[in-house]
């Protein structure tokens, strides 16, 4: 290995390291604090930004999740009243999924304190580290 390879294995380490410290602390603010998981908390963000509603399938590519993950979550959230399931009229094998107007709601509350809660990890950030590091990100996401 070079030295050159040795760093970015470390590199690597630390951001992985960053990442789950980081998703700890966001599943125990959601648990505690909100009596939900992160994994709701996806379904519903993924929801909020395509208002009109997804398939199955969509979501579960949306989220990075198998088809089952998705599912099983979506059938916590519509036995909540946050989702709701709609057939398709051209195929009976497509069902969309939606956020209701209360889980919409409930979304839009959840969302200020989840961003305040990610404002309050990173604080330690300045803007223009900000700006470097997510630049370098962008970068190190592209093939």
């Amino acid at each position: 290995m070079t030295d050159l390879s040795k760093r970015r294995l470390k590199m690597w380490i630390r951001l992985l390291g960053v990442t789950r410290n980081a998703e700890s602390a966001l599943r125990e603010f959601l648990r505690t604090g909100h009596k939900t998981t992160l994994p709701r908390f996806d379904v519903m963000a993924a929801l909020y930004r395509k208002r009109d509603g997804v398939t199955m399938s969509e979501l579960s590519r949306m989220l990075l999740v198998s088809n089952g993950n998705a599912t099983a979550v979506v059938d916590r959230l519509e036995s909540d009243g946050l989702v709701r399931r709609t057939q398709s009229d051209t195929d009976r094998r497509t069902v969309f999924v939606a956020l209701t107007a209360e889980g919409l709601a409930q979304f839009e509350g959840l969302a200020g304190e989840h961003e305040a809660e990610v404002d309050k990890l990173f604080s330690g950030l300045t803007g223009e580290e900000l700006d470097l590091l997510t630049g370098l990100l962008k970068r190190m996401g592209k093939p």
